[in-house]
């Protein structure tokens, strides 16, 4: 192979590289003249809107934008089966395992202002409406849902940190799972509030 040979393919590569770069973006998504494209998905990617799902691509066709496969009729899927989401740790205490959870599981936060601080918020924000502000079980809901637990008196002032994670995730009682609303670093924040300010108090 000459020299002479070399250069002409360089040369036409180059040219072939250059024109293939040569696109109008001001014609996207509608192609008058499209060159080659390897992925033209990748250019006007369908967005799918998860709440208003328009299924009548008759009436509607510009609007159309239901997910084609989806079972559901929706634009939401579920996650693969067993997946976890990134940083979240499975948590595995049968709900009727309460004993087991007092007796066996530590808050992993170091105890300082600042996180004394931040469960005092979430508390105020997750718990005051039914517990009350000084944990006594006077809150607003109360007065409508009897059998508020009294988190500042009684046998739970005895209770462990784990006891209160547990309840907070699992639920007891009357009292619902908050395990969906409340981050695990969150709940031992509050079981921190609860065991260090609320009965610390009495």
């Amino acid at each position: 192979m000459n020299f002479t040979y070399i250069k002409l393919v360089l040369i036409v590569s180059a040219l072939g590289f250059f024109a293939s770069c040569n696109h109008n973006f001001d014609r996207i998504p509608v192609h008058q003249k499209p060159r080659l494209e390897f992925a033209p998905n990748m250019y006007p990617s369908e967005a799918y809107e998860p709440v208003t799902v328009i299924q009548d691509s008759v009436n509607f066709p510009e609007a159309y934008n239901q997910m084609p496969g989806n079972n559901g009729n929706g634009n939401l899927r579920l996650p693969v089966a067993n997946t976890i989401k990134r940083g979240f740790t499975p948590y595995h205490i049968s709900k009727d395992s309460l004993e087991y959870a007092s007796r066996t599981l530590q808050n992993p936060l170091v105890l300082n202002d600042q996180v004394l601080a931040e469960g005092e918020v979430l508390y105020g924000r997750f718990c005051q409406h039914c517990h009350g502000e000084t944990g006594a079980g006077d809150g607003p809901v109360s007065q409508k849902l009897k059998g508020v637990a009294n988190l500042a008196g009684g046998q739970l002032l005895t209770i462990s940190q784990g006891h209160i994670f547990h309840v907070i995730t699992r639920g007891k009682g009357r009292m619902l799972q908050h395990a969906s609303q409340i981050e695990a670093n969150d709940r031992w924040k509050i079981a921190y509030f609860v065991k260090e300010k609320l009965q610390k108090k009495q």
